[in-house]
Formats: C-alpha cells, structure tokens, sequence
C-alpha cells in the first residue's frame, strides 16, 4: 500500500506561480499528477517515471514541472504562467506497473493522495 500525502494548493491570481508537493511512503515506477474540475472527468497533467522521462498534457506544456526527489520519497509539480482554467483539486497518484501508453490515464493508477485545492482567478 503506498500513502500519498499532498500540499502546495492555494489562491493565486493569473499568471501566478504555485508548486505542489507530494510526500509519498515509496515512489513507484510512474509517479503522476493529476486534476478533476468541477462537472469534468479527472485528466492527467503530468507524470515522470523511475528514469526520469516525464509526460505532460498539451494544456501544461512549457508551464508545468513535474520533478521528483528520490532520498524524500517526494513528487514535486511547479506550476508557472496559471491560468483560470487550472483551477482544480490536484491529486498525486502512483502506479507500480503501468503500460508507457497510458501514463496520463487516471485508471492505470493504484494509488491516490486525498487532493489540494488549486484556484487561480482572473
């Protein structure tokens, strides 16, 4: 069983920085955050996996981060550049064995932190 335990959410106004940790009991093979808004189906954001290869969602590029530090045991997503449309409960989520084709799918996942509120205003 892996706890996942986030933080790091909070307000923030447009064009803000934020950056979420997620302190784990193990990282596995494929560590991954993840979003769910209001009324829409979770959808991954960013994941990074034991060698370090990293994957993001198109709406994060070259704004997102995902990093890891493996002597913490923690998983880390800067967030730069937000936009309204980022707001979202963001949830860190670990996969021991996971196809490299469905790395950004929330039901490759086995594991689940509770979430951190993320609100970005205009």
């Amino acid at each position: 069983q892996v706890q996942l335990v986030e933080s790091g959410g909070g307000s923030v106004q447009a064009g803000g920085s934020l950056r979420l940790s997620c302190t784990a009991s193990e990282l596995t093979f494929s560590m991954g955050w993840f979003r769910q808004a209001p009324g829409k189906e979770r959808e991954g954001v960013a994941v990074i996996v034991s060698d370090g290869r990293t994957s993001y969602a198109d709406s994060v590029k070259g704004r997102f981060t995902v990093s890891k530090d493996n002597a913490k045991n923690t998983l880390y997503l800067q967030m730069n550049t937000l936009k309204p449309d980022d707001t979202a409960m963001y949830y860190c989520a670990a996969a021991p064995y996971i196809s490299w084709w469905a790395l950004m799918r929330p039901n490759g996942y086995n594991y689940w932190g509770q979430g951190t509120q993320v609100t970005v205003s205009s």
